[in-house]
This record gives C-alpha cells, structure tokens and sequence, in this order.
C-alpha cells in the first residue's frame, strides 16, 4: 500500500469561510469519493495533513497484522 504507487499532483483547494475544502474532480474521481463520505483527517505539524478513506486504515493495520481476506492465519 504505502510506497507501492506514485505520487499526484491533482490541483490546489482553497479554504473558505467556514473551512470547508473542494476536493479536485480529478481526484474524486480517481479515488472514488462521493458526495456523502465520510473522510479521515490526520497529520502532524512536519508532515502536514493526510485526507483518506476511513477504510485504507483498516487495510493497512490488516497488512501489518499479516491479516487477509478477514484471516488471521490461525
């Protein structure tokens, strides 16, 4: 997952009044984001902001638990 894809560049979003973001059509598209989702926020002051699908943390944490398909291998 993390380190396996390039990066992207899919354009800039500016802040408004209540702070409130448009996400670029472009990447919506690509990652399959609808009206309605529900998105996760992270970051840290060195690194910034990370915006991603709630379900990419699960995945991950199942990768490195050495889960697949809801198996644990035992």
């Amino acid at each position: 997952m993390l380190g396996r894809s390039k990066n992207r560049v899919f354009g800039t979003a500016k802040v408004g009044d209540r702070g409130q973001i448009v996400i670029p059509q472009e990447a919506r598209r690509f990652f399959g984001i609808s009206p309605g989702d529900t998105l996760l926020i992270l970051g840290n002051e060195a690194s910034g902001l990370v915006v991603t699908k709630p379900e990419i943390l699960n995945n991950l944490a199942d990768e490195i638990l050495g889960k697949e398909d809801g198996h644990d291998g035992h």
